[in-house]
């Protein structure tokens, strides 16, 4: 069964709520952050992306590696790159924007790390989270020095805290542009960038403070380093 938050339910009942076109994500505004740091951060710390296209016979979704490109302002634009053999790039219906998840921590938050618990028992599980959606109209190419420049980014980002870091030039010229030939470059202008990070900003002082208190004694540092940060507590 899915933990239920009674403080951030809607009062429009079920599947009642007017979607705004502004927004499409549902951001209380207790859990509204800066989409452009949020997405920064992201993607720092983790840059597995899931992209999420219509296409003639429905919804496609893949997972990738992305980065950002700085334009255009104010968003940027998302590269990638997809194995040629997966359809996603060349179904997605240009005329509907892709969406591009983006995920941060994440994790489960018993009641019994709140105060709350012991002062009154009115309380229930959640469930913290970061997430960063981003749109926009997906864009395929294959020119091979285009490509080289992805994966040698994508390569060298992830490679370079290594004491002795790969590089794709490590490999034979020839072996790598046979591996580019099996792989299609894609790229999302960001039109539209939400981002939500739950991380138990409408509960009281003291159980922000329980939240992260026991989630470091159940091992869960990163969680709790980021309730931390967006609760100041």
């Amino acid at each position: 069964m899915q933990p239920i938050d009674p403080f951030i339910l809607s009062d429009a009942g079920s599947c009642s709520v007017i979607v705004s076109e502004r927004s499409v994500v549902y951001l209380p505004a207790h859990f509204h952050q800066d989409p452009i740091r949020v997405l920064h951060e992201l993607l720092a710390a983790s840059s597995l992306a899931t992209l999420v296209s219509m296409t003639a016979d429905g919804l496609i979704a893949s997972h990738a590696p992305m980065m950002l490109d700085p334009d255009p302002a104010p968003y940027g634009t998302l590269i990638g790159h997809l194995a040629k053999a997966n359809p996603h790039a060349c179904a997605a219906d240009p005329a509907v924007p892709t969406l591009v998840i983006i995920q941060g921590p994440d994790g489960y938050i018993t009641p019994s790390y709140y105060a709350a618990k012991q002062e009154h028992g009115k309380v229930v599980p959640t469930w913290n989270y970061t997430v960063v959606h981003a749109y926009g109209a997906l864009e395929a190419f294959d020119d091979p020095v285009q490509l080289l420049d992805v994966v040698t980014r994508l390569s060298n980002r992830h490679e370079n805290p290594r004491a002795q870091p790969w590089a794709v030039s490590d490999a034979p010229g020839n072996f790598i542009q046979g591996m580019l030939r099996g792989i299609v470059g894609i790229r999302v202008p960001i039109t539209r960038l939400e981002a939500k990070v739950k991380m138990s900003q409408n509960r009281p002082a003291a159980d922000q403070a329980g939240v992260v208190d026991g989630l470091l004694r159940d091992g869960h540092a990163d969680l709790a380093t980021a309730v931390l940060r967006a609760t100041g507590n």
